[in-house]
């Protein structure tokens, strides 16, 4: 606590050498003063303005930001000062600064404008490629593969690498990335077959492969040979004929009775229910052909595509005519297809930005990852603190005004949190939210002298406020001042 002192208007020599941008004093006969003490002393302590002189304002001169003399009113934000326009004499944002709304102090600190401490969440504007164009910001390189993604479509904005790639912009064919060069090529034993890519493969995986056969120039046997894919058995039935005569390209067995080549029209011409099995009552609803889902071996193990399907994914996917979305599925206003793919419902591509409850409704332990045993004990929701694109990304800012601005960066949340919960146990309540409610053990009596003749110190509880003043009287009766203290201590610094 500042000890109570009478107004004097006598100025006195201090330590800090020059005023600095902000400083604004509201007392005329102290800035009269104020003002004699700048011109007749190369010392002056600027904080008795109310702001302190700290990083590159310490060696700026008076009239850079008290010009013609005038002391009251000087602006305390960086905005004020730092403006186009401002009568103050202080660098301005340039023309080509990145687009933002963010304050000065959000990115840049008072040692200097760079470097800085970018973060996208206080305020950037437009698209990333707005900054990200190699001028301003690191721009998409020469060798990118060709799309037309918008950059956060397959990025993050903690780091370009371990992107998640999305096909869906791609505006080339795979194999003008995938080449083996970009990207993960045909490999030199590949089946011989003049297929694009995305034929057989999906953009998710390529094993697994969906192996379509339109795209084959040679016989089946150039393959189908026991080596390169399953040939004819050693007792298979005498023919010289080719596979296509009677197998289909979906599966070896059993063996088509009918040669379908010969047959004309569509597959409904004859499976009509009449002339042969056709499509039943509860058939999914569909515009495809027979053809397109089902082979000429069997109706059964079809290979559904989705392509023709005219309803959402929920029509069929209710659980009755197909699979559907199991009891304790994630609550989401979202259709199937916003996270999985037609080809599988595992792994899904999870989107947040639908999730229709709050993190710790999935996030519990059982649904999804959950808190660990040993997880700081808060009522908090998950997003405080975390971020949707991974856990260990923790990014918490205290709101609190009793957590001291700008205290040092090697105090972890233990350190005062004891408990391990967000509740704090003061360890001298009786000071809280002041320094000495944490720091009252670490008074020592000796260095804080209150007055001379006789000698008294200040107590714990004067100086409660370890940043306040404690200056040392002449005497007992606290009027004269021997020697100014103010601004000892600083959370700022690591130690007292």
């Amino acid at each position: 606590m500042r000890p109570a002192t009478p107004m004097v208007s006598v100025a006195r020599p201090c330590r800090s050498k020059r005023l600095a941008a902000g400083a604004g004093l509201q007392v005329v006969p102290i800035l009269m003063a104020v003002a004699v003490v700048a011109q007749t002393s190369p010392e002056f302590d600027h904080m008795t303005t109310g702001f302190q002189l700290t990083g590159a304002h310490v060696a700026a001169e008076c009239s850079r930001c008290h010009v013609e003399g005038i002391f009251q009113g000087t602006p305390r934000r960086c905005e004020r000062c730092h403006m186009r326009g401002s009568r103050i004499g202080a660098t301005f944002k340039p023309p080509n600064h990145v687009p933002t709304l963010a304050g000065c102090r959000e990115c840049h600190t008072d040692r200097g404008w760079r470097p800085a401490r970018f973060v996208h969440s206080l305020g950037a504007q437009g698209r990333c490629e707005v900054c990200h164009n190699g001028a301003l910001a690191p721009g998409k390189p020469a060798d990118h593969i060709p799309s037309g993604n918008a950059c956060g479509d397959c990025h993050t904005t903690n780091t370009w690498s371990g992107a998640r790639f999305d096909h869906v912009g791609v505006t080339q064919p795979c194999a003008s990335c995938h080449n083996g060069a970009i990207a993960t090529g045909k490999p030199g034993d590949h089946i011989p077959s003049g297929n694009a890519c995305g034929d057989c493969h999906t953009t998710n995986t390529w094993s697994g492969a969906r192996f379509d056969h339109v795209g084959v120039t040679q016989p089946c046997a150039t393959c189908h040979n026991g080596s390169t894919a399953t040939g004819k058995p050693a007792g298979h039935i005498q023919s010289t004929g080719a596979c296509q005569e009677c197998h289909s390209t979906s599966r070896w067995t059993p063996a088509e009775r009918v040669e379908h080549t010969e047959v004309l029209g569509q597959c409904s011409a004859c499976h009509n229910g009449a002339i042969a099995t056709g499509k039943p009552g509860d058939h999914i609803p569909s515009g495809n052909a027979c053809g397109d889902c089902h082979t000429t071996n069997t109706w059964s193990g079809a290979r559904f595509d989705h392509v023709g399907v005219t309803q959402p994914c929920a029509t069929c996917h209710n659980g009755s005519t197909a699979t559907g979305k199991p009891a304790g599925h994630v609550q989401t206003s979202a259709q199937c297809d916003a996270c999985h793919s037609t080809l599988a419902w595992t792994p899904a591509s999870f989107d947040h930005d639908s999730v229709t409850g709050s993190c710790s409704s999935c996030h519990d332990g059982t649904t999804a990852t959950g808190k660990p045993s040993g997880h700081f004990i808060t009522s908090l929701q998950c997003d405080t603190c975390h971020a949707t694109t991974r856990w260990t990304s923790i990014t918490f800012r205290h709101g609190s005004p009793s957590y001291p601005d700008g205290h040092r960066s090697s105090v972890s949340c233990t350190d005062c949190h004891t408990t391990n919960a967000q509740n704090l146990a003061w360890p001298f309540a009786a000071y809280r939210p002041d320094c000495a409610g944490c720091h009252a053990g670490d008074f020592k009596t000796g260095p804080h002298k209150k007055a001379e003749d006789p000698e008294i110190f200040y107590t714990v509880g004067e100086l409660r406020d370890c940043s306040g003043d404690c200056h040392v009287y002449t005497d007992r009766s606290f009027t004269t001042i021997k020697k100014r203290r103010s601004g000892e201590h600083r959370t700022s610094k690591g130690e007292f």
